[in-house]
């Protein structure tokens, strides 16, 4: 297999590591310092720049662009990173940007769908098959769990963690931690009840699935001091519902609890 097709109009510098079977389109640009794997494909007026190793099999589509600087006012020129996995598909216009800090790195799994205009800021650290709509926009230091879905246009606060298999519904504006297994929205958002579509797709099975309801009454609905939940939920011996409960020791901001009057775990 060739090393690489690439376009008469593309900039490839001769110090990027370019792997097998590597697609460049028409004024596309890679600068230097980067590593793009096997059977990647990146497209028209698309910008992979230093710094940016990439795995295998990736699509970037046309005007992404990657390895941007941090938009950090405390930013000093410095070898920083991005770092993306395997098979991820990065819509039109998606920015990922580097990490703020000597040594770091914002990372972004294997199997994601980032969608268009999506926007990574400095330090994130994204999961495996993560779905990401249109115009999503992610602060400094937020962290997404595996499978999780954001609706378009979420917002997310530096320093938030969404849970593994979440659910963030539609330009919600996310301020705390979002919980694992839940559906989150509104503005602020709130948890509004299990991902129940999404647990089953995930191959969660009915009793896990009860377990989990239980958890979410207890520590959202029951009134409980958060301690005496967390003792409660760890009666359940569940290991789903002791990832949720170790998500909320975890937690620095909190996490988004239920709106009052709202829906229950359904």
């Amino acid at each position: 297999m060739p090393a690489m097709s690439a376009h008469p109009s593309a900039i490839v510098s001769p110090d990027a590591r370019i792997g097998q079977d590597v697609a460049v389109g028409p004024c596309a640009v890679i600068e230097g310092d980067t590593v793009i794997g096997d059977g990647c494909d990146i497209a028209a007026h698309a910008v992979v720049k230093r710094y940016v190793t990439m795995g295998r099999g990736n699509r970037v589509h046309e005007g992404a662009i990657l390895g941007g600087e941090p938009q950090d006012l405390s930013f000093r020129e410095q070898e920083t990173r991005v770092v993306i996995g395997d098979r991820n598909v990065i819509r039109e216009g998606v920015t990922i940007h580097r990490s703020t800090k000597a040594g770091g790195a914002t990372v972004v799994g294997s199997d994601c769908f980032l969608m268009a205009y999506v926007h990574l800021a400095h330090d994130n650290r994204i999961g495996d098959h993560v779905i990401m709509a249109n115009n999503v926009m992610l602060a400094g230091h937020v962290e997404i769990g595996e499978r999780a879905f954001l609706g378009g246009g979420v917002g997310v606060h530096q320093f938030c963690r969404v849970g593994r298999l979440a659910m963030i519904g539609g330009n919600a504006k996310v301020v705390q931690d979002c919980l694992p297994f839940v559906i989150t929205d509104g503005h602020p958002a709130r948890a509004q009840g299990l991902n129940v579509v999404g647990l089953r797709r995930a191959g969660v099975t009915p009793p896990q699935m009860r377990a989990l309801k239980e958890a979410y009454r207890l520590l959202v609905r029951s009134g409980l001091p958060r301690e005496a939940a967390l003792e409660a939920m760890s009666a359940l011996e569940d290991p789903l519902v002791d990832e949720m409960a170790s998500f909320v020791r975890g937690s620095k901001r909190g996490f988004a609890h239920a709106c009052r009057g709202g829906p229950d775990a359904g």
